[in-house]
């Protein structure tokens, strides 16, 4: 039986992060395990886009921000190549979402707190300053804004395998096309058992997004995970110079749905979203067609707010969101045998991803992190409670 000093399950961005600092720490010998090929596109970490932004509405995710940004610099000086471009971010918020029930504290109000507390500099405008600045969005007056120049747009692709390639460097080993059946308890270690062998290691990082409950039976109750699948569309304008990232940032939009968008990248494309939303599924059962109905609803958003943003669309993209009741993060070992470390994205992970990796590490290494990550545990009620009311809006 194989020994490893630490394995992760799952090469997504998560998993891969936290391949590098493990082998980093641990050196040669270091697992990596990946069911499908490296770079695939049916998890929750493909495409070339995500958001890296200092506004939160989350204090627990606040917390995190700074040491983020740290890491993704870190990373990139590592790597010897540029994956994050800065572009600044506008978040919008129309009287829809203002006239909205229960939804948290994704507001502005929401967001004035948090932005205070933790000194973040940023400007609020109404909608004729909006107007002005930025004349390619067609506001009907009652917009409020908020604008945070450290915004930024991380090449999720670039990141994942920068990531890899340097837990390869490290001493790491990635097997891809490896799926895992079964991960038990064993007094010698925790056994990772695959089609052709069962592995056995004394650290354990389980990063495997929806597959994670499954891999997770016979660890105590079931994980409460609903799996999401979501969607982004691709576009090209007609006339890009308006939407290049020096004239037009990343930018979220609160209204009736809640929209996120990105400016030119990727081969010169725009780029549409929707956060939350999706059907539910399952890792098994999930599709790979994109919704015409959420292809409407973009393309209708667009042309009522954004004309020129999407001339042309150019491909629609599925991923998935896995997701405890509370919407946030998992990060942490299971109770009572902290071998086996859990991280789970819940749909918004990525930004961090480059500090998830040094987290789990320390978790699996330490039995603690030196980050204030109390919030993410695997014990906190919105996991163990059956009673536990469902976020509505997060």
């Amino acid at each position: 039986m194989a020994r490893h000093p630490a394995i992760v399950i799952g090469c997504g961005g998560l998993g891969s992060a936290a391949l590098y600092r493990l082998a980093a720490r641990l050196g040669p010998g270091v697992l990596g395990l990946e069911q499908h090929a490296l770079g695939h596109e049916l998890g929750a970490s493909q495409d070339r886009s995500r958001i890296l932004r200092r506004v939160q509405h989350h204090r627990a995710d606040a917390l995190l921000v700074n040491p983020a940004y740290d890491a993704w610099r870190e990373v990139e000086q590592l790597a010897g190549r540029q994956l994050v471009t800065i572009t600044g971010g506008l978040i919008i918020e129309d009287a829809a979402h203002r006239a909205k029930a229960g939804i948290g504290t994704r507001t502005m109000s929401g967001y004035a707190p948090l932005l205070a507390e933790f000194g973040v500099e940023h400007e609020f405008l109404d909608a004729a300053q909006l107007a002005e600045r930025w004349p390619q969005f067609r506001l009907d007056g009652d917009e409020q804004g908020l604008y945070q120049r450290d915004t930024a747009v991380v090449d999720a692709a670039a990141a994942v395998a920068a990531h890899q390639e340097l837990a390869r460097a490290a001493g790491a080993e990635i097997l891809e096309h490896t799926p895992v059946r079964a991960v038990r308890p064993s007094p010698g270690g925790v056994e990772v058992h695959t089609d052709d062998a069962v592995l056995l290691t004394d650290r354990l990082v389980i990063a495997a997004g929806a597959w994670t409950a499954e891999l997770l039976e016979g660890w105590g109750p079931p994980m409460p995970l609903t799996v999401t699948q979501e969607q982004v569309t691709y576009y090209r304008p007609h006339d890009p110079a308006p939407f290049a990232p020096d004239r037009f940032g990343v930018f979220m939009w609160h209204g009736e749905h809640n929209f996120y968008g990105f400016p030119l990248h990727a081969g010169g494309m725009t780029k549409l979203g929707e956060h939350m939303g999706g059907p539910v599924t399952t890792a098994r059962t999930r599709g790979t067609d994109p919704d015409p109905v959420r292809q409407q609803r973009y393309r209708e958003f667009l042309d009522h707010r954004l004309p020129g943003f999407a001339a042309d669309e150019i491909s629609t993209r599925t991923c998935l969101y896995t997701l405890p009741p509370d919407e946030h993060f998992v990060l942490g070992a299971v109770p009572d045998d902290p071998r086996v470390v859990v991280a789970v994205g819940a749909g918004h992970a990525f930004k961090f991803s480059a500090l998830i990796g040094t987290i789990l590490t320390e978790l699996a290494c330490e039995g603690r992190s030196r980050h204030p990550i109390d919030a993410f545990a695997l014990d906190r009620p919105a996991l163990t409670d059956p009673a536990f009311a469902r976020a509505v809006a997060t």
